[in-house]
């Protein structure tokens, strides 16, 4: 008797584990861009790719469709989520409240020396790539640079999130940027203007966090969200309105 409740303990850590591997290899392709927003969900290749069957495929896709990152198509399949403006608006909002409470409690707290270190080295990557784009004469940053970019300007926001000492706050706060970052449309890289006043907010809000100062690293960074999102429904107003010239043009 103990032995088959070992083996079946067994199989549902392995079933588990499959189904886990679904989950992050679609969230993987959507993150990357490889399916695209409103692309239909192909239970067969992406089983295929994963060598399994379609069943953890399934059953990953309901968790994604649980969260939002998936939605159910008028046919019936499941599909990449598409954007909405209220979507971008809602998001944001969410981050906002979210974030400017953690980087209150993250300045009460105090900082160790080793996190201002390392909140200074993100700064640093954002003023790298501002001397590449002057020696260059570009007037915006590449893929490449915008990768950069992404990773720095995640960390310093993550680490701040992290000085809040709040996993779960830390943990929707991801997942929120996570569907900003998926379902934003990012139609070229930052401009020289956009990454001197991303690199302007973030000096002084560590500065308002080191000196010990809730109230003022809390407006400070409600400003930058509001100005981030401000950009994000300039792009997505774009867009639209391109996507609406094309239907015409077609």
């Amino acid at each position: 008797m103990p032995r088959r409740s070992t083996t079946h303990h067994q199989q549902k850590g392995k079933k588990d584990s499959v189904r886990r591997k679904a989950y992050l290899l679609i969230q993987k392709k959507i993150g990357n861009g490889q399916l695209k927003a409103g692309e239909l969900i192909s239970e067969v290749a992406l089983a295929k790719e994963l060598g399994s069957s379609r069943t953890p495929i399934r059953e990953a896709a309901g968790q994604l469709l649980a969260e939002g990152m998936l939605e159910l198509s008028p046919g019936g399949g499941i599909v990449v989520t598409r954007l909405t403006r209220q979507g971008i608006t809602e998001l944001y909002e969410l981050r906002e409240a979210l974030e400017v409470f953690a980087v209150g409690r993250a300045a009460q707290n105090g900082v160790r020396p080793t996190d201002i270190a390392r909140l200074k080295e993100l700064l640093d990557e954002t003023q790298a790539l501002l001397k590449e784009l002057k020696s260059s004469g570009q007037k915006e940053l590449d893929e490449e640079q915008m990768r950069r970019f992404a990773l720095s300007d995640l960390g310093f926001h993550t680490l701040l999130l992290r000085l809040a000492a709040n996993e779960r706050l830390l943990k929707v706060v991801n997942e929120t940027r996570l569907m900003i970052r998926i379902f934003g449309i990012q139609r070229s890289g930052h401009r020289r203007e956009e990454l001197e006043r991303i690199h302007r907010h973030h000096k002084e809000i560590l500065q308002a966090v080191i000196d010990g100062e809730p109230e003022a690293a809390r407006s400070l960074l409600s400003q930058h969200i509001q100005a981030s999102a401000q950009e994000r429904l300039e792009e997505f107003d774009h867009w639209e309105r391109e996507q609406h010239l094309a239907s015409l043009g077609g």
